[in-house]
């Protein structure tokens, strides 16, 4: 039977504190219990001149993975290169083998990674995006690989002090310190991290190693209260908009010359979608293995390319990248919350920062939003006597 995730939030949870040192005690005790720990962890420079960056910059490149048993997390400033996507829906996955016996198929399923999971540390904008991708992922069909890994990994978001310009988290109703698609929120502070469960699932893994927490102060409940509140006024002045609003545009100027002029330096290289929390096109093959039998598999794929829609004619309904970088933004903004009632972004800044053309996402929306807005402004200035 496909389980779906949990999203019950856990009544009144104590605020607790978790010392630096206590940090290491905790994964060995996930090590001893067999429970696999998911975190962010520096990469090791691909050059000197990498490393010379890194020093320079303050902080190393970051990026998700499975810990070996002991290892903590880098509970530390920084934005993973990678989302944390690949650990639910990987880059490639076999669904199932079959084999052919005459007249009747065999079929073996695949086996999802549902070993039981801690992620630790996820960025905010990386958690929401596991509960806005549950949509599509149970809409007329539960993907049950997808929903076996949500239900074994429990997530813990860290407070995000916002890495930089690129970062819109609040523009699209999400928060630098937002618990959605978590399970509770670690916060930085001095000496250690404020620890709030937001869910059952976050409170019972809190109880499970209360021996670990402590009750936080007051002082240290206020500092990390201040941090929060620095963290949100910060990201907010980087993009401020009217989503609906852009969403009613985009789809009544569907050949408008904004959207035709966005683009123009795209390469169609689907480096953003690649780095994308919430993008979740696949491709599905079937490779063979010698004779009657094979493998299928499915692997992430973009709408940036010009093969996602070429048809088998040779036509192609989006046949110039103007047309497919018009949809990227389309379905992000107006086809997604349409149907699902959410924009298909969070705000986490990394294709701007990505994009070897210098597309930037947080300049486009800012066009849109203006342009949404233009007709009031116009109609306002016009009653009251002023420039048409």
């Amino acid at each position: 039977m496909s389980a779906t995730p949990e999203t019950d939030a856990a009544p009144g949870a104590e605020i607790l504190f978790l010392a630096e040192g206590e940090l290491a005690g905790l994964v060995a005790d996930l090590a001893t219990a067999a429970v696999e720990v998911v975190g962010p962890a520096a990469t090791e420079p691909a050059s000197p001149a990498a490393a010379a960056a890194d020093v320079l910059h303050g902080r190393p490149e970051l990026e998700y993975r499975t810990l070996a048993p002991g290892v903590a997390p880098l509970l530390a400033p920084g934005m993973p290169r990678l989302s944390l996507k690949g650990f639910f829906l990987p880059q490639t996955e076999a669904l199932f083998a079959w084999r052919q016996h005459g007249t009747e198929i065999e079929i073996e399923r695949g086996e999802a990674s549902a070993r039981r999971r801690v992620a630790l540390g996820v960025k905010p904008c990386d958690a929401a995006a596991l509960e806005i991708v549950d949509h599509v992922m149970n809409w007329d069909f539960a993907d049950q690989p997808w929903n076996e890994r949500r239900v074994a990994t429990t997530v813990f978001t860290l407070a995000c002090p916002v890495e930089d310009g690129s970062c819109f988290c609040t523009a699209v109703g999400l928060a630098p310190d937002g618990t959605r698609g978590a399970d509770g929120l670690f916060t930085p502070v001095e000496g250690g991290w404020l620890v709030e469960p937001s869910t059952e699932k976050g409170a019972a893994f809190v109880a499970e190693h209360a021996a670990r927490f402590a009750t936080a102060s007051a002082a240290l409940v206020d500092e990390g209260a201040e941090a929060r509140r620095a963290a949100n006024e910060r990201v907010a002045g980087h993009l401020e908009i009217d989503a609906e609003s852009v969403r009613e545009w985009i789809a009544g100027h569907f050949d408008d010359p904004l959207l035709a002029g966005l683009g123009v330096r795209c390469h169609g290289c689907g480096t953003c979608a690649s780095v994308c929390p919430t993008c979740h096109c696949f491709d599905i093959v079937d490779e063979t293995d010698g004779v009657g039998k094979g493998t299928r598999r499915r692997s992430w794929d973009t709408c940036q390319t010009g093969k996602f829609t070429l048809h088998a004619s040779g036509h192609n309904p989006r046949n110039d990248q103007n047309a497919r970088f018009r949809q990227r933004l389309n379905h992000k903004f107006s086809i997604y919350p349409l149907r699902f009632g959410e924009v298909l972004c969070t705000g986490c800044g990394r294709c701007s920062r990505e994009c070897h053309a210098g597309q930037d996402l947080v300049e486009m929306l800012a066009a849109i939003d203006v342009a949404a807005r233009r007709p009031a402004a116009v109609g306002a200035e016009t009653e009251s006597g002023g420039p048409a």
